[in-house]
């Protein structure tokens, strides 16, 4: 019988994408099996490849729009329609990766691009907006994604004035459960990656429990101790608190989306993967999430990671193999070279 293969593995971040790392995927598999049914699905969390994903599986049209990135400076960024819905994705106009090392400062950076591109959206006609919350170089709470729509349709400048959202549906996407504020919110968790010091995360933080409070004094309801409220460095706090938006798993939603349960009919494995794996894939990562839906129709998982850390862990909780693409001698600077990773991620495959 002719077996088919589902390959969904997550982007390699800073060196591949979820369609890159699944072609490689692909060719060490066909190498071995060349008869087998290969079916390729682009997935992402909500940060990085989350456009692709959608654009791979649902298709539409691709918006090309001059904003500003974290740092104000002009850019070309992309979004997703399909009918009346937008898919966007955050890192496009506010992400990490569009900053050097040097120039991270969560203190300077903010998300007036996201909101241009919301803004756009809305000015197409679009009703139904989803936006994937990974990979951002910002902890300004949102502040800057509000001041561009302000910016976009207020005719007073006040937030009051906004009514062309009042016939939009958000839905927010992102693996991040952390509150706005606090030792688990967006500035103590995530603003040291983003460049942050320590007094600035006390700063970032004490700012961010400001801004929460006027919020709730405004809206008369408060939305920073909400699940997600910190993904983004508090994008998804303006999202709930402002837009009232719906907080999703951006794995479940993708999923849901692209109707990942019927392509698992008839499957005899699913690969899948990230950059890195270890007991916290388990905590809402994409593979974990692909997991449970391959284990609800008896589908087994292989996992494959540039890095795996606790092995019987992530066997223990489902996954069939957890593979580490790369040798134990190969330094980290020749691991992520893209032609590197993607040769390891076909030998192994082969192997497997």
């Amino acid at each position: 019988m002719r077996q088919k293969i589902i390959i969904a593995i997550d982007s390699f971040k800073g060196c591949l994408t979820s369609g890159e790392a699944n072609q490689a995927a692909a060719e060490g598999v066909l190498a071995r099996m060349p008869d087998a049914e290969v079916v390729l699905v682009p997935v992402s969390d909500g940060g990085e490849g989350w456009m692709e994903a959608f654009n791979a599986a649902l298709g539409g049209e691709t918006i090309v729009l001059t904003v500003f990135d974290p740092l104000m400076r002009p850019i070309v960024a992309r979004y997703l329609v399909k009918g009346d819905t937008a898919v966007i994705e955050t890192a496009q106009a506010s992400g990490l990766t569009l900053l050097s090392a040097e120039e991270r400062n969560p203190m300077r950076t903010t998300s007036y691009g996201t909101g241009q591109m919301v803004a756009n959206a809305v000015r197409r006609g679009c009703r139904n907006i989803i936006v994937g919350l990974g990979g951002s170089a910002t902890s300004d709470c949102g502040i800057g994604m509000i001041r561009a729509i302000i910016d976009s349709f207020a005719k007073h400048g006040t937030w009051d004035d906004v009514r062309e959202l009042d016939s939009v549906s958000f839905t927010i996407a992102t693996d991040v459960t952390n509150p706005l504020c606090g030792e688990q919110g967006a500035a103590h968790v995530f603003a040291p990656q983003k460049g942050a010091t320590p007094d600035m995360i006390v700063s970032l933080d004490a700012r961010a429990r400001r801004f929460a409070d006027i919020s709730a004094r405004h809206f008369g309801y408060d939305r920073q101790y909400t699940p997600g409220a910190g993904a983004a460095g508090g994008l998804g706090y303006a999202f709930m608190q402002y837009m009232r938006a719906e907080c999703r798993q951006g794995v479940d939603l993708l999923l849901d989306s692209i109707h990942f349960d019927e392509i698992l009919d008839g499957a005899s494995c699913v690969i899948t993967g990230e950059g890195s794996s270890d007991r916290q894939t388990l905590m809402g990562k994409l593979p974990y999430g692909i997991l449970q839906r391959a284990k609800a129709r008896s589908v087994p998982v292989c996992l494959i990671a540039g890095r795996i850390a606790d092995r019987q862990i992530l066997v223990d909780a489902g996954f069939t193999k957890a593979e580490c693409i790369n040798p134990a001698d190969l330094p980290p600077e020749e691991a992520i070279r893209p032609e590197v990773a993607k040769a390891n991620i076909k030998k192994t495959m082969e192997i497997l």
